[in-house]
């Protein structure tokens, strides 16, 4: 199984909180499209021996793009790899882009889950992130989105400054009630040179605080865990059969390719990105050229991954396979160096497998570099 994830580098305005790579201008969007096909072009050598299962348009804004564009990405990924029979086609999708004429025409042009933005179904939170939706829109465009889409997911973000404890229940409450079957939730978290961060330090906005992001964060698992979906990564959870087969990926070693500036790819021994510049991407580009740096991973580096994503999902980290894939002097140090965290309750071993607890998941990230081993 392998994935190709291609970047939309696009989006209408810069939320508060963003630091991923986009631009707020739109004059390069028609050539960025033809480069992105030239990029899967260019690289289909690379998946000569693999399967592509899912292709997941994200960004930016992918939904901010013409519908033709998108068919165009998903036809060039046809022609030059191959394709399963079956495989999940993602959109990201803000609510002010889905109208139902956009809504049909995505579900007509074999895009089978869409991911929509809604961060929120309140206003005050909406207007402390600058998302460009509403509260009205976020619903409206999921009822119309349920018409045409069995398979949806949504973000949700916790521990927002100011969003109570019942704010945070009736935002869950209110997915639940439109029955969506999968559901994407992150801490708000104040990253470097963004926008909310400037809003902190001005004394604008008050810090997140961490321990009512934890209690917001048991919240959210009880009571979706009660309403049947599955917690199978440490930020996202799923009814049974509505996984995220790209994310899933990722989180178990899947090799991918990223296509569009700013693009990370994995082929199992090595990690490559794409430069993060539009314009510098669209010279290469031009000249036939990949604009990427690369990689390779030394066996430490690939521990220390399986352990980073092994803790945050479901799946755990499997002892057996460490020994046998590492060695029984990385297992031995791992045991070790978990030992605190079985002692406290935030880890546990059942079946050769280790996990985080219900305690230790919200600090899985935490742990898992407390258990890195430094070349």
């Amino acid at each position: 199984m392998a994935g190709i994830y291609i970047h939309i580098p696009f989006c209408k305005q810069a939320c508060h909180y963003c630091d991923f790579h986009f631009s707020t201008s739109l004059k390069k969007k028609d050539g960025m499209v033809l480069a992105l096909a030239k990029e899967i072009r260019l690289r289909k050598h690379e998946f000569e021996q693999e399967t592509v299962e899912t292709i997941y348009f994200g960004g930016g804004t992918p939904s901010i793009l013409a519908v033709e564009d998108i068919r165009l990405l998903i036809d060039t990924v046809y022609q030059n790899y191959k394709v399963a029979d079956n495989p999940e086609i993602t959109v990201e999708a803000n609510p002010d882009d889905l109208s139902e004429k956009r809504i049909v025409e995505l579900h007509q042009h074999n895009i089978n889950r869409l991911s929509i933005g809604i961060q929120s179904f309140f206003e005050e939170d909406l207007k402390l992130m600058n998302r460009a939706h509403n509260a009205a829109e976020a619903k409206k465009c999921l009822q119309i989105a349920r018409q045409y889409f069995d398979n949806i997911s949504i973000d949700l973000i916790y521990g927002t400054p100011g969003m109570d404890n019942n704010r945070w229940l009736e935002n869950i409450r209110t997915a639940l009630e439109l029955n969506i079957p999968h559901i994407s939730s992150y801490a708000l978290t104040v990253e470097p040179k963004t926008a909310l961060q400037k809003f902190i330090t001005q004394g604008v906005i008050t810090q997140p605080d961490d321990e009512v992001a934890h209690e917001q964060f048991l919240m959210l698992v009880d009571a979706l865990e009660a309403s049947g979906f599955i917690h199978y990564e440490l930020s996202n959870f799923g009814k049974e059969n509505y996984f995220s087969r790209n994310n899933s990926a990722y989180w178990l070693g899947k090799k991918y390719i990223g296509i569009g500036p700013s693009a990370h790819s994995y082929d199992g021994v090595h990690r490559s990105w794409n430069i993060a510049n539009n314009s510098l991407y669209l010279k290469s580009l031009e000249n036939d050229s990949l604009p990427s740096e690369e990689e390779t991973l030394s066996k430490t580096d690939r521990y220390n991954e399986y352990i980073m994503t092994g803790l945050r999902t479901v799946w755990g980290v499997s002892l057996d396979r460490i020994r046998n894939e590492f060695g029984e002097d990385y297992q031995k140090a791992l045991l070790q160096q978990a030992q605190q965290y079985l002692d406290n309750g935030k880890l546990e071993v059942s079946e050769h497998v280790l996990r985080t607890t219900r305690k230790g998941k919200f600090f899985s990230d935490g742990i898992a570099s407390d258990l890195f081993i430094l070349n």
